[in-house]
């Protein structure tokens, strides 16, 4: 079947315009989409850019209250103010001490606990034993409560050195269940005692 020339050159030329379109097509659609990303990603960055700029802005005034509450005397006096948590630990223990004796009780032991990391603000823990009366406890207690910077009773747990007596006429010997005045047993205090430290790196 034989095609006239009219028709043979209406489809050359039609082939002449679509091939370059479609050629034009597949090279434009991509880089728009392309294009379309790359604004998307810089108008995220300008908006992460803006808050940034807020924030430096903002930076002056923020270390102007800090500086504030840093020379707050009235605020330091809730914290352990020391440059490092070995020394902040020394200070809890000293003053963990001087309630001990001020009770008249016996400071067994004292060590300090390793710091958490997560801690915020950072926390200073001793744990320490004291032995005495139950009065003397009680008043260890109390001056911990009391205590500037404030001090915090992390576990307590008590025992008694005492020890029941045993009932001469039982043939095994078993120690009795009743109470006997004036036995002469001490109490021993275990108690993981901690503080907040304000500023200072470990």
């Amino acid at each position: 079947m034989s095609v006239s020339p009219k028709v043979r050159c209406t489809l050359v030329l039609a082939a002449l315009v679509i091939i370059p379109l479609l050629l034009i097509a597949a090279l434009a659609i991509p880089w728009a989409s392309r294009v379309s990303g790359l604004n998307e990603t810089i108008a995220e960055h300008q908006d992460q850019l803006s808050r940034y700029r807020r924030l430096v802005q903002s930076m002056p005034a923020l270390r102007a209250e800090l500086e504030q509450v840093r020379n707050n005397d009235a605020f330091k006096a809730f914290y352990f103010e020391a440059p490092t948590q070995a020394l902040a630990g020394a200070q809890l223990q000293s003053q963990v001490q001087d309630i001990v004796n001020a009770a008249s009780g016996r400071l067994i032991s004292t060590q300090i606990l390793p710091e958490d990391k997560k801690d915020d603000p950072a926390r200073v823990r001793v744990r320490t034993q004291v032995q005495g009366s139950t009065d003397t406890l009680l008043d260890v207690l109390y001056q911990l409560e009391q205590a500037r910077p404030f001090l915090f009773v992390e576990r307590l747990s008590v025992r008694s050195s005492a020890r029941p007596p045993v009932d001469q006429n039982d043939p095994r010997r078993r120690p009795t269940r009743r109470f006997v005045a004036n036995q002469g047993g001490e109490l021993t205090l275990r108690i993981d005692i901690f503080g907040f430290v304000l500023g200072g790196d470990s």
